[in-house]
């Protein structure tokens, strides 16, 4: 009965891979048109779509910070015909509101890029350096005031590891989003934020904000000559912002490595890497394996900053 069992699982496996894709493939969003990872997967469906001779399309699916998209991709038929397109959001949210996902329900197909966030404050302030803006959270703890796009997101994670790192306290301020976060720091309402990298960019070139580092492990491509946390003697201060695509963990490997081959081969083509400059979005180029093997430390790791910093669900 087992054998009987193991050579249908086989077989099925097999035929599943032969006759992918069969139908529309669809890359879901679990946030909002215009956002980072929302383009990216609009740039690549394009691209795949050719390539795999169906419709790649994007469905945006929205609530809980991605986690409504991914149970939905998670309880779908694992067939590679949806695809949850999510972020290193995927390490967190599950921890800040357990039950509502198993981190193993999804699993790594292929990494996007990577979004810098820079560490940006309002003129006004006359911060400098990363360095000022450490030096008044020492002299007045809790005073120096700092906004995140909400608890949880990786502009609060950020903030959270350069805090540890720095040994300061920041009141932090969580707001509804990216845009609501800028605006204070545009105001004056806020002293510091970690923006996504083409947002500080823009900020910065209008001269209505200063960038003082980057967080991410490396310094970018779009804004070279800031410097990271790390390089300025802030260790483990960095927050790797991933785009990537999971799906259901019970897909065939054959599909999923298929998926894994279509996402590269988009992502290696000119036009969508200038795409992905023009975003601030940097190449990351992982096996499924490293990919896997990325996310279940970063579950370890977001577990105890989560701990750390008493990070509660917003």
């Amino acid at each position: 009965m087992r054998v009987f069992a193991l050579l249908f699982v086989v077989v099925f496996s097999a035929v599943n891979a032969q006759t992918f894709p069969g139908k529309t493939v669809r890359l879901v969003s679990g946030v909002t048109p215009g956002s980072a990872s929302d383009t990216m997967a609009r740039v690549v469906a394009e691209k795949m779509s050719a390539s795999l001779g169906v419709p790649v399309i994007v469905e945006n699916r929205l609530g809980a910070g991605g986690v409504v998209a991914a149970k939905y991709v998670a309880s779908a038929e694992p067939d590679g015909h949806l695809v949850m397109i999510y972020t290193s959001a995927f390490t967190v949210a599950p921890l800040l509101n357990p039950g509502t996902i198993d981190p193993k329900e999804l699993t790594a197909v292929a990494t996007l890029g990577t979004v810098p966030t820079i560490l940006i404050t309002g003129p006004s302030t006359g911060y400098k350096t990363a360095a000022d803006l450490v030096a008044a959270a020492k002299a007045q703890p809790g005073k120096v005031v700092c906004a995140t796009a909400g608890s949880g997101s990786s502009t609060h994670m950020n903030l959270e590891r350069f805090r540890l790192a720095a040994g300061v306290e920041f009141l932090s301020v969580h707001t509804k989003g990216a845009s609501e976060a800028l605006t204070e720091v545009i105001s004056g309402r806020a002293d510091c934020y970690f923006a996504l990298i083409f947002q500080a960019q823009k900020m910065r070139d209008a001269g209505k904000v200063v960038a003082l580092a980057n967080g991410a492990p490396k310094r970018s491509s779009l804004m070279p000559e800031v410097p990271t946390t790390l390089e300025l003697g802030y260790p483990n201060s960095d927050y790797n912002f991933w785009i990537g695509a999971l799906i259901a963990a019970k897909t065939p490997r054959d599909i999923i490595q298929r998926l894994h081959l279509e996402f590269n081969a988009a992502l290696a083509q000119p036009d969508v890497q200038d795409r992905m400059k023009k975003l601030g979005v940097d190449p990351l180029t992982l096996s499924v394996a490293e990919f896997e093997a990325m996310i279940n430390k970063e579950l370890e790791d977001n577990a105890r900053l989560i701990k750390a910093a008493g990070i509660t669900p917003g």
